[in-house]
């Protein structure tokens, strides 16, 4: 069995591995959960996905700043943007939720599965990059209407088709290559086992998500409009992400709470469980195709009803066990106090956005106030993870208090953001709207929208500044504070 290297002081290694590979101690009733990045070909891999994952959130971070602008009052007439508030959303959005959440999956999953196929993993990262390259070209390259679907927006002109295409063929290659490399968790479940079941899950949410997807464009009928088209092609694909997306923030909250703890009182078997419980509504979705029509109102409705109760039973109970190992509140240093406001402000926005969506009446601002709670939420948690990946990488490990309070800076700002759009909707403000087209008559209506757009640009300078600290850390390998 492959003996883990003990970090130097130099890369301020965060004390998350156990003696060796495959074996976690636990104190009592207590699991510490774990995974290592391997020293072998996956490293590199993972690193690109990681890279690729950066990338493309600093790509959405710029088309972000254009979307505040246009919807702050005051701010919205000095840019002519309104035309452009379409574009720059259905490429924000892309970049910011498909592309980067699915990439840091790829790295996730090139470090729990196997070495072999490496000619086909990279190949799948190629086509995967390509295909962002073209997401962020398309806008200035060639003049496409904007198509506000749901989960996947798109410009409907054939370079950001195609570059679609691509990151999802590469994706699916990812996934391909992923199953079959991918460790076996065995009987007696370990917990870095239970991690890994965790991983997989989400990757075969994913793998179900690309099936559905190919199922409804196989079998959509032909002459819709392209709204109707792109909402009925991503509508069921769009659902089963949101489990994969929900099954990687899980693991990153129990991996960051054990980082920062003794550990869970939560057994590998339970956590397990937990995780497949979560994957029976994704295997439940082609249940769905094969009984009602893909354009049927009833196919709708039972893509809502799996994602409302299907993914919402695991969340809680995790929720609370990774609460309950950071309790009480213990003095940390500055590298594990920053993976804890990290983990606090995934906690905080994800429930947030949670309960937003029970507030939720017709098509206004109330809407993308819930997912933007819960994307965050997501987001946040892979920030975290990131920093706690990179001594693993061999770069320094954020521990200055800039590390510290860009997770309480970028989150802070997103729940100011998320509160001026309850605001706002609670008077009607549309959804998918900017500029004058947004009718703010009220001066609550503009004041809830200006508070959205505050809350926007502070979020802006948190994800500047984690961008800032990655980067410093990544050119750091003396283990200087990042």
């Amino acid at each position: 069995m492959t003996t883990l290297q003990t970090p130097t002081p130099a890369t301020t290694a965060y004390p998350t591995a156990t003696a060796r590979v495959g074996t976690h101690a636990w104190d009592g009733e207590r699991f510490r959960y774990a995974l290592v990045v391997p020293r072998d070909a996956r490293q590199s891999l993972a690193l690109a996905w990681l890279i690729l994952g950066m990338a493309a959130l600093v790509a959405s971070g710029l088309f972000s700043v254009l979307l505040v602008l246009s919807r702050t009052p005051q701010l919205q007439a000095w840019f002519a943007l309104t035309n452009f508030f379409r574009v720059a959303l259905v490429v924000h959005v892309d970049l910011s939720v498909l592309v980067w959440f699915l990439a840091f999956g790829g790295a996730l999953w090139t470090l729990s599965g196997g070495t072999r196929w490496q000619p086909l993993a990279w190949c799948a990262f190629a086509f995967a990059a390509l295909g962002t390259v073209m997401l962020c070209a398309a806008p200035f390259v060639q003049a496409a209407a904007p198509v506000m679907s749901n989960y996947v927006p798109v410009l409907n002109g054939s370079l950001f088709l195609a570059g679609l295409g691509l990151f999802g063929y590469g994706i699916g290659l990812l996934c391909i290559r992923s199953m079959l490399t991918a460790a076996p968790v065995g009987t007696r479940i370990s917990p870095e086992g239970a991690l890994r079941f965790g991983l997989h899950a989400a990757m075969v949410a994913t793998a179900v998500a690309g099936m559905v997807l190919v199922w409804a464009w196989a079998t959509l009928p032909k002459g819709l409009d392209a709204l109707a088209y792109y909402e009925l092609l991503f509508w069921g694909s769009g659902h089963v992400l949101q489990f994969a997306y929900v099954l990687l923030m899980l693991v990153a909250w129990v991996w960051l709470a054990c980082a920062l703890g003794p550990g869970l009182r939560l057994s590998p078997r339970v956590l397990a469980l937990l995780f497949a419980v979560a994957l029976l509504a994704v295997f439940l979705t082609p249940m769905t195709y094969l009984a009602y029509d893909v354009g049927s109102i009833d196919n709708h409705r039972a893509q809502t009803l799996l994602m409302r109760y299907g993914g919402g039973l695991v969340i809680g109970p995790v929720a609370l066990a990774v609460l309950w190992s950071l309790w009480p509140m213990a003095a940390l240093p500055l590298n594990l106090q920053a993976l804890r406001s990290s983990l606090l402000a995934s906690l905080v926005l994800f429930s947030a956005g949670g309960l937003i969506g029970f507030m939720i009446t017709g098509s206004n601002v109330r809407i993308p106030a819930h997912y933007h709670g819960c994307i965050v939420g997501v987001t946040l948690a892979m920030m975290g993870l990131t920093y706690l990946l990179l001594p693993q990488f061999g770069f320094a490990a954020p521990q200055s208090k800039t590390a510290v309070w860009q997770p309480v800076v970028y989150g802070g700002g997103q729940l100011l953001h998320i509160t001026g759009l309850v605001w706002s909707g609670g008077y009607g403000v549309q959804r998918k709207v900017a500029g004058a087209d947004q009718v703010l008559r009220t001066s609550q209506e503009v004041w809830g929208m200006g508070l959205m757009g505050l809350g926007g640009l502070i979020a802006i300078v948190g994800g500047l500044l984690f961008l800032v600290i990655v980067l410093r850390a990544t050119r750091n390998r003396t283990g200087a504070p990042a």
